[in-house]
Order: C-alpha cells, then sequence, then structure tokens
C-alpha cells in the first residue's frame, strides 16, 4: 500500500507499506542514488512472505516523492527522512533497515543524528564508509549522463545496458517506467532531482585529484557513523563491484568487528538487481539469525 510521509522539512515521501498483523520484524528499505523504491519490489514481497513487514520508500528527490525546491539533498537530509520513516513504522516490534549504496551512506550518516540503538539490525549492501572513488565516480557520471532525456525507451535501456554489462537484458522495457517518466515534449527523462548529483557530488566529477579531499572528508564522516554501530550488522558485496572491494571490506570489519559479510558472486553493485535471489536469501538467513 502506498502511503505518504511528511519531512521535517514540509516534503513527503512515497512509501510502500507491506504489513503484516503481527509481524516478526519491520525492515526499511532504502534504495541507491538514481533507484526508486521499487528497486526493492521483489526483495519487499519475499520477506512479507516470510513474515516481515517491508517498507520501501522513495528518497527525496527520487521517484514519486517531493524534489527539494532549492536542491538540499545532504546526508544530514537524507537522514533525517530516514527518521521520519522510522517514526512512521509506530511498530513495538524489531526494527531493521537495510540500505544500498546511498541508502547504506543514509544509514551510516543517521548513526550522527540518532541513538546507537535505533535499530535492532543493519545490513549495508555494497557500501562501506571507505569505497573506491573510481567505483563512485563511475556512479556519479552515469547518473549526471543524459540530463535531457532519451527519445524512447530503448535508448535508455542501451545506456543502462552499457553500465551493466554483466546483467542480462530483460525481455520487455515496461520497467523502466519505474526509473524514467514521459515529460511533455515526449522525451523520457530520470525520476531523479538533476540537482541531487550537482548538489552532492560534484566533487566526484571533472579532475580526481581535485575531488580527493572532499572524497576522504565524506569517508571520515561515514567512518564515525560506522564507530556507532551497535545493531548486528551484515555488509553483502557484489563480488565484480567496482565500488567496494576486499579491502574496504576488511576496513569496515575493523570498524565494526561484529560485522558479517558475505560475497555475492556474479553481482556487481546493484546485486539486489543482479541476483534477487542470492541477495534475498543471504538476507533472510541473517535475519532469521539476529531478529
Amino acid at each position: 500500500m502506498l502511503e505518504r510521509v511528511p519531512t521535517a522539512d514540509g516534503l513527503t515521501l512515497a512509501v510502500d507499506c507491506h504489513r503484516c498483523d503481527d509481524p516478526r520484524a519491520v525492515v526499511v528499505l532504502l534504495h541507491g542514488g538514481g533507484q526508486s523504491r521499487h528497486a526493492w519490489d521483489r526483495t519487499a514481497r519475499r520477506l512479507h512472505a516470510r513474515g516481515f513487514t517491508a517498507v520501501a520508500y522513495d528518497a527525496r528527490g527520487h521517484g514519486d516523492s517531493d524534489w527539494d525546491p532549492i536542491g538540499r539533498y545532504d546526508l544530514d537530509r537524507l537522514g533525517s527522512d530516514l527518521l521520519a520513516v522510522r517514526a512512521h513504522v509506530r511498530s513495538t516490534r524489531p526494527v531493521v533497515a537495510i540500505g544500498a549504496s546511498l541508502g547504506g551512506l543514509t544509514i551510516l550518516g543517521t548513526h550522527l543524528l540518532a541513538p546507537p540503538d535505533l535499530w535492532d539490525a543493519v545490513v549495508l549492501v555494497d557500501v562501506t564508509p571507505r569505497m573506491e572513488m573510481h567505483g563512485a565516480r563511475r556512479v556519479v557520471a552515469f547518473m549526471a549522463a543524459h540530463p535531457d532525456g532519451f527519445d524512447d525507451l530503448q535508448s535508455a535501456a542501451e545506456v543502462i545496458a552499457a553500465y551493466n554489462p554483466h546483467r542480462p537484458r530483460p525481455s520487455s522495457l515496461e520497467g523502466l517506467s519505474k526509473v524514467l517518466r514521459r515529460r511533455e515534449d515526449s522525451r523520457w527523462v530520470w525520476r531523479w532531482d538533476p540537482a541531487f548529483v550537482s548538489s552532492n557530488f560534484q566533487f566526484l566529477q571533472g579532475d580526481p585529484q581535485d575531488g580527493a579531499a572532499e572524497f576522504e572528508q565524506l569517508s571520515t564522516m561515514l567512518v564515525d557513523g560506522a564507530r556507532r554501530l551497535s545493531a548486528p550488522t551484515l555488509l553483502v558485496r557484489g563480488l565484480l563491484s567496482d565500488v567496494v572491494s576486499e579491502q574496504t571490506v576488511n576496513d569496515f570489519v575493523d570498524l565494526v568487528p561484529h560485522a558479517r559479510t558475505v560475497d555475492v558472486t556474479g553481482a556487481g553493485h546493484m546485486i539486489a538487481g543482479d541476483d534477487n535471489d542470492a541477495f534475498t536469501q543471504a538476507v533472510s538467513d541473517f535475519l532469521d539469525d539476529v531478529v
């Protein structure tokens, strides 16, 4: 069921709630940059079938959530939005946060704003405080490209296929309507605010040397958030990822010694879309053990 959740600064977020009458736990699902809540559709249905209430929402500036009128998409505001969704849940059952890429960064950033016991378990999906800069730059380059959209969905599909060459192409283009919308001039444009990239991640465009200092500042902040993780924690990495490497996984385990790690063979940065069966099984096994 689609619900609307107000943020602290007056925007509204689109939230899909797959509710159980007496859930084992509530799982809040945060998508990656440039995605939407629909990136979690299969995972949410599967978790719901296993007795969990699954809550997936569009981050501000994405999907069907409001765009910030002056392009404010910093981690503080994204974290505040997550707290609004957390408050909306109003559950006496355990609450779990699962964040992919940007969603994982939001969870880590929120630990600088909220008590360390905010979550009963945390799952980070192919994201760590210290990421590989070249992989992060590739993500941002994809989001910044084609600001004026595409003539048709097939053209968009070609761009997505070039970005994810290891993923089999879908047999239908219908699913692209969840990440693209048709403008009045009939062009298909991404369902995210272009200001999301320009306001937050300019340092990941242009000369890498110019952005190295800001990238390190971001990493330092996220490291502080990771050190506050006290809940059971799982890090899921795609073995084909260029964002999270074996070294960054080891660095994360040093920061969060109680964390567990799982590698998904044949998956890249977008693990839940590359191999949803393996991803959901890894998450389900973890949740069965900790909540």
